[in-house]
């Protein structure tokens, strides 16, 4: 039973790469369609899944639509008790389900000031204090779960849940532009940046070329690094 996933452009959309590794990397069978997040046909392109306006979004083998990545998180593990979606110890299971809600949720000055984009990492991005301050909450709690429930493998819970599903994009964020933080989080940054998975993302992302490109900085650039540590 396959599901059918719809998702923006690879390269720049945070929240469609958080829907994709839900299915990648716990095994679920799904098909993806590209919805035109930037060329003007997303409304369109997810007609079929009203009310969904936003990607990633997905139709259930049965055929219910699912949109917001919240949503697609909870009914993926409801479906699929067994595919390893969340903690299975019940301490470790309502921390993650915490840091989901809260990324969900929250860190809305580094979102708006650092957009993903995978291209290259930025020489020179100027940290303001409302984004450091989200840099420093991010490595608090990422810190708190390694602590309490990451010593069994390199993911905040040990091995890699929805927690790490939702903060892929923000991995992205601090590696592109070079963003920083503590020894720990570097760390957990670079297990995201040589995931088989992410690394596939980004790879078939930079297929597309974009003139002009979204989010573009007046700053110097280097190539993207493979690790922060």
């Amino acid at each position: 039973m396959t599901y059918d996933l719809y998702i923006g452009d690879r390269t720049f959309s945070s929240w469609s790469l958080r829907g994709w590794l839900m299915f990648e990397k716990f095994n679920i069978p799904y098909r993806t369609h590209m919805a035109g997040l930037y060329s003007g046909t997303l409304k369109q392109d997810l007609a079929e899944l009203a009310p969904a306006r936003y990607v990633p979004a997905m139709r259930t083998p049965d055929g219910i639509a699912v949109g917001d990545t919240l949503a697609m998180a909870e009914t993926l593990a409801e479906r699929h008790p067994d595919a390893g979606l969340w903690p299975t110890d019940p301490a470790a299971r309502a921390l993650a389900r915490w840091l989901v809600a809260e990324m969900h949720s929250g860190f809305m000055t580094l979102r708006s000031e650092c957009p993903m984009q995978l291209l290259h990492q930025y020489d020179g991005f100027a940290v303001s204090d409302a984004v450091q301050a989200d840099l420093t909450r991010l490595q608090e709690i990422w810190a708190l779960a390694r602590s309490r429930h990451g010593a069994d493998g390199p993911w905040l819970f040990g091995e890699y849940s929805l927690a790490d599903v939702f903060y892929a994009p923000v991995a992205a964020r601090i590696t592109g532009y070079a963003l920083p933080v503590d020894e720990t989080s570097a760390a957990y940054v670079t297990t995201h940046l040589q995931d088989t998975a992410f690394r596939q993302w980004r790879v078939e992302g930079l297929k597309v070329s974009y003139d002009p490109v979204p989010y573009a900085l007046d700053l110097p650039t280097r190539d993207w690094p493979q690790s922060l540590t």
